[in-house]
């Protein structure tokens, strides 16, 4: 059985539309331009991996009919990607038993102090989460096949986030404004590279849609998809000019990897 990969957010850290209602340059009457926050889902046997809590984390598992969820792995500390973590409570409440949670040192401590209530039993209230170290490497064991995942850290402007690598044919790095080169060959032959294109005029922080472009030409993935992108960025209209491999990704969008 293949491993699934789900994008269930596609958006910059305000989604689309803001809360206000404002699209920015966003047609409305396109489904594909309803983003929310980043989030994604790796699933093989009924075992599914979630990547980052976004505070659109509830509507987003709703939406896709996801019931469970057995592994989280975090890319970095900001708010877009952790602060829809209560929502996880209630697989601890089904299955009586703590959620792993995977994340680098700078996270970890973000998410313990930020959320102790999680972590460690409170006022008659249990911990609903075991915090474990992230490796280089990961390996889930299931009936049938395996999951692989790697970590890459990566830079998000001042701080370092995290490229997830999945059974060695699709990366995800929804947060990033540079990848060091020595990483390159760790990015060959990709079926899939979901990356982040926040909009067309350069970030600090993030890669826009040149950067995107310059890496593909060198890791040559047969596709790469768009994540994080904000209100700049029009689904129909993008598609007009990149080039045939790179396309605009959007919520729900699941691919077999």
């Amino acid at each position: 059985m293949p491993t699934r990969f789900t994008i269930l957010g596609s958006g910059s850290s305000l989604g689309i539309p803001r809360i206000d209602g404002y699209f920015g340059k966003c047609n409305p009457k396109i489904k594909e331009n309803y983003r929310s926050r980043c989030s994604a889902l790796i699933s093989k046997d009924k075992f599914n991996i979630l990547i980052d809590s976004s505070p659109d984390l509830k509507s987003q598992l709703l939406n896709n009919k996801i019931s469970n969820i057995d592994k989280v792995f975090y890319t970095h500390l900001h708010g877009d990607q952790t602060h829809g973590i209560n929502e996880l409570r209630v697989f601890f409440l089904k299955n009586k038993k703590k959620l792993d949670v995977f994340a680098d040192k700078k996270t970890s401590d973000y998410l313990l102090k930020s959320f102790e209530y999680c972590f460690k039993n409170n006022h008659g209230y249990p911990a609903i989460f075991k915090l474990n170290r992230l490796k280089k490497k990961h390996v889930f064991k299931l009936k049938k096949n395996n999951i692989t995942i790697e970590s890459i850290p990566v830079k998000h402007g001042k701080i370092n986030s995290i490229l997830y690598k999945i059974d060695k044919s699709c990366a995800y790095v929804s947060d990033v404004s540079k990848i060091y080169e020595k990483d390159y060959k760790k990015l060959k032959n990709l079926k899939y590279f979901i990356v982040d294109c926040l909009r067309y005029d350069p970030h600090p922080s993030h890669f826009n849609l040149d950067d995107v472009i310059k890496l593909v030409e060198i890791i040559k993935p047969k596709k790469t998809i768009l994540t994080n992108m904000n209100n700049e960025i029009d689904y129909k209209k993008i598609q007009k000019f990149l080039p045939k491999n790179i396309v605009p990704g959007y919520d729900g969008m699941s691919l077999l990897i």
